[in-house]
């Protein structure tokens, strides 16, 4: 796996250029801009569930060099497959299994084939241009790319007063926890290696598996890396989050992972003070 950047090459240039000794070995890398390409294949997944007007206003800012886009449809009653099937013709789509956006995430990484993955809402509220900061930070050295709105140039226009001191709560009990440094916490714009997801179970069906995946990626020690950007207003349709009901499910995680945190943690002295007296007898 190769997480190296390279200057990409005018198409004019690679296709004079086609008999060189080098192209065989080029023709790996993905052109981003100009100036920019990158090797690792990135996969993009999107949970949907009847999202159809909203799903071209997501597809036209996705960029052409991603591997794949990998739908999850949550047993949509309107077009978005077939929305999605038009607009993006080699869509990968997968048939969410449960309920929640938890379980939606989980039934898409387990589809995707790419060494990177991107997971982005299917509200219109996130701007898939974004995603060659994402991947920039992931190829420079990160494990995983967390997008924060509240980071320096971030922003949102969907977060009421109540929203927002209620994410900044949660947000500063994590870091306060876990020792995170996160200027963000409920929010659903992220990338990752591939790999990292040996690393995080994910065993919860909710909107709070963002959060989940926040705490555990701090406590396996990989490197995060947040990513300023900017939410939308949702364009179509009405949200399913419920402010109130979702963010004590989020305190519910968190208060859980600290419990399983210590519990880790005394086993681990026990052990070492048992391997002690092993040791000294």
């Amino acid at each position: 796996m190769s997480s190296v950047l390279r200057p990409a090459i005018p198409a004019s240039e690679a296709e004079s250029d086609t008999t060189s000794a080098e192209s065989p070995a080029l023709e790996k890398y993905r052109p981003i801009s100009h100036h920019l390409a990158i090797a690792p294949p990135v996969s993009v997944v999107i949970p949907a569930m009847n999202e159809a007007e909203n799903l071209p206003y997501v597809f036209k800012t996705l960029p052409g060099w991603i591997h794949e886009v990998v739908l999850v449809d949550g047993n949509s009653t309107d077009d978005t497959i077939e929305v999605a099937r038009e607009l993006w013709p080699d869509v990968k789509v997968v048939p969410q299994r449960g309920k929640g956006k938890g379980d939606a995430l989980i039934a898409g990484f387990e589809a995707c084939t790419g060494d990177i993955i991107v997971m982005i809402d299917a509200d219109g509220s996130a701007d898939g241009h974004e995603i060659v900061s994402y991947v920039s930070a992931l190829v420079s050295g990160a494990d995983f790319a967390k997008g924060s709105r509240f980071a320096n140039g971030g922003g949102t226009d969907d977060m009421t007063l109540i929203r927002k001191l209620g994410n900044w709560a949660l947000c500063t009990t994590v870091n306060r926890k876990f020792g995170a440094r996160y200027t963000d916490l409920c929010y659903g714009y992220n990338a990752f290696w591939r790999h990292c997801l040996d690393k995080i179970e994910l065993d919860c069906t909710g909107f709070e598996v963002e959060t989940l995946m926040n705490i555990r990626v701090v406590k396996a020690g990989l490197k995060v890396q947040e990513i300023p950007s900017h939410e939308y207003l949702r364009i179509h349709g009405a949200s399913n989050l419920r402010a109130v009901r979702d963010g004590l499910r989020v305190l519910r995680v968190i208060l859980r992972e600290r419990s399983n945190r210590r519990a880790l943690r005394r086993r681990s002295r026990a052990t070492m003070l048992t391997a002690g007296r092993g040791e000294s007898s």
